[in-house]
C-alpha cells in the first residue's frame, strides 16, 4: 500500500515532534468538565464554509455551540484572509502540503501538533476516516475523540487502488483509535455495525430551507423558472454523471439539462462526459458554478435535480435540492431511498433516466407535489438546530469520560457483502 506508506512517513515526521509536549501537557492537572466546554474541531478546509458537506456541517454546528456558550476551535487551512475569529469561533490557519494524496493529512498533522502542544480542548471532532493515524496523539494528550467516518471512501475511483487501501485501512485504524465514532446515515452506522460490530452515533446533516429565492440569476443564464432539469456534482464515475447525460440525450425531453460541476482529477471522465453532451442543444455544461446565490437560484427554480451520487451517506446537494422544494430523480442505492423517503424516482442505467425525463415531463402537478413533500421533510428531519443538539451531547459525555475505545481497540473487520457489492 503505497500512500499507507507515504501518509505514514509523513505523519511520523510531525509526531516526532511531539512526545515531549505530550508528556509535559499529561503531567498538568486534568480540568474537570463543566457545562460549557472547549471543543476542536479537525480534518476540514475550515470556515467560512466554501467547499463540502463537512466544512457546511462545521461552521453550522459550530457558531450554533458558541451561542450556546461553548469554546469552539476551528483547525482552517491558510487563505487569502488572515482570520482568527469567524461567527464567534476562533480559528486556528495552518498549513498543507500541495499535494492531492496529503493535503487533508499533511493539515491535520499539523492541526493535531498545535492542539497537543496548547491548552486541551475538552473534545475533539475528527472528520474524514482518512485522518484517523492521529487520534492517538489527541488521546495521548487526555482529549477525547469522536471520529465522523462520512461514506464508503474506498469505492471513490479517484483514490485508484491505494488509495482505497489506505482508506480500508483508515477504518480499521478509526474503529480502534476513538472514543466514539460519527456515522451521518443509518446506511453507514450499518456498514460500521456489520464490518466491525462498532457502534456509532447518527448524527445528520442539515438542510438549507430554501424559500422565496430570486429567480434573477437563473434568467441572466437564458433559463426559466421550472424550466429544466439539473445536476450538480462532482465529475466521478460514483455520481454516474455520464450516465445522466446519456439517458437525457436519449429521451424525448424538452426542457434542457443543465449540468453543474468539475473534476480537476477526472480528465478522462469529464472528457467522455463533454463528449455525450456534444451536439444537443437541449444539453448546457455550466462547469464549475461558486457563487451560492446564483446555485440557490439554479436548485430552487429546476423542474428536477437529479441526483447520481452512489458512495456517500446524506448528501448534501441532495438535502439542498430538497429544502428547495425540488422534485428528486436518484440513483438508486439505500442512502438516497432513506433520505427521500422513497418520495422520488430511481434509477440505475440511462434507460431508466430516459424514462424518467419523460414520465415527469409529461405529468408537471405530480412533480410539484413532489418537490413540496420532499421540502416538508426537509424541514422537519433534517434541522441544523437538532443537528447541533447531538454534537453538544456527544462532547458532554466525551467529557465526562464516555468513551467505546476500550471494547473497539482490538476489533478486526469481518468479511461481509459490504467489500463486493455497492448498494
Amino acid at each position: 500500500m503505497v500512500l499507507e506508506q507515504t501518509t505514514a512517513s509523513a505523519s511520523s515526521a510531525i509526531t516526532e515532534l511531539a512526545p515531549r509536549a505530550v508528556a509535559h501537557a499529561r503531567s498538568t492537572e486534568r480540568r474537570r468538565p463543566t457545562a460549557h466546554l472547549s471543543i476542536a474541531m479537525f480534518g476540514t478546509r475550515g470556515v467560512p464554509a466554501a467547499y463540502g458537506g463537512f466544512e457546511t456541517a462545521v461552521e453550522e454546528v459550530g457558531y450554533r455551540l458558541v451561542e450556546r456558550g461553548h469554546r469552539v476551535t476551528v483547525y482552517t487551512r491558510g487563505g487569502e484572509r488572515d482570520l482568527t475569529e469567524y461567527r464567534g469561533m476562533r480559528v486556528v490557519q495552518l498549513p498543507a502540503l500541495s499535494v492531492k494524496q496529503l493535503e487533508t493529512l499533511s493539515h491535520t498533522g499539523f492541526s493535531v501538533l498545535h492542539a497537543v502542544t496548547h491548552r486541551r480542548p475538552d473534545a475533539a471532532f475528527v472528520f474524514n476516516a482518512a485522518n484517523s493515524p492521529f487520534i492517538p496523539m489527541l488521546r495521548a494528550r487526555g482529549i477525547p475523540v469522536a471520529l465522523h467516518m462520512d461514506g464508503l471512501e474506498w469505492r471513490r475511483s479517484k483514490w485508484g487502488r491505494g488509495g482505497a487501501a489506505y482508506y480500508r485501512w483508515a477504518e480499521e485504524h478509526g474503529v480502534r483509535a476513538a472514543d466514539a465514532l460519527i456515522a451521518d446515515a443509518p446506511g453507514i452506522a450499518e456498514y460500521y455495525e456489520d464490518e466491525f460490530q462498532a457502534p456509532t452515533e447518527l448524527i445528520r446533516y442539515g438542510a438549507p430551507i430554501l424559500n422565496g429565492v430570486s429567480d434573477e440569476g437563473v434568467r441572466a443564464l437564458g433559463l426559466e423558472s421550472g424550466g429544466y432539469h439539473l445536476v450538480v456534482a462532482r465529475f466521478e464515475p460514483e455520481n454516474h454523471v455520464l450516465e445522466i447525460v446519456k439517458g437525457y440525450r436519449a429521451s424525448a425531453g424538452r426542457k434542457p439539462l443543465i449540468v453543474v460541476g468539475s473534476a480537476p482529477y477526472a480528465a478522462e471522465y469529464t472528457q467522455a462526459i463533454a463528449a455525450a453532451a456534444q451536439g444537443d442543444e437541449r444539453i448546457r455544461m455550466l462547469g464549475g458554478v461558486y457563487d451560492q446565490e446564483l446555485l440557490d437560484a439554479l436548485y430552487a427554480h429546476a423542474f428536477t435535480y437529479v441526483h447520481g451520487h452512489s458512495v456517500g451517506g446524506t448528501n448534501p446537494s441532495l438535502l439542498r435540492a430538497m429544502g428547495a422544494g425540488t422534485a428528486v430523480i436518484a440513483y438508486d442505492v439505500t442512502f438516497n431511498r432513506e433520505v427521500l423517503d422513497d418520495e422520488g424516482w430511481f434509477f440505475f442505467g440511462e434507460g431508466d433516466i430516459a424514462g424518467h425525463f419523460a414520465a415527469v415531463e409529461a405529468h408537471p402537478d405530480g412533480v410539484h407535489g413532489r418537490g413540496e413533500a420532499l421540502k416538508r421533510r426537509a424541514e422537519a428531519q433534517f434541522r441544523w438546530d437538532d443537528v447541533a443538539d447531538a454534537y453538544e451531547d456527544l462532547a458532554l459525555r466525551l467529557a465526562a469520560g464516555e468513551s467505546a475505545h476500550s471494547g473497539m481497540r482490538r476489533t478486526t473487520r469481518s468479511v461481509t457483502s459490504w467489500s463486493t457489492t455497492s448498494s
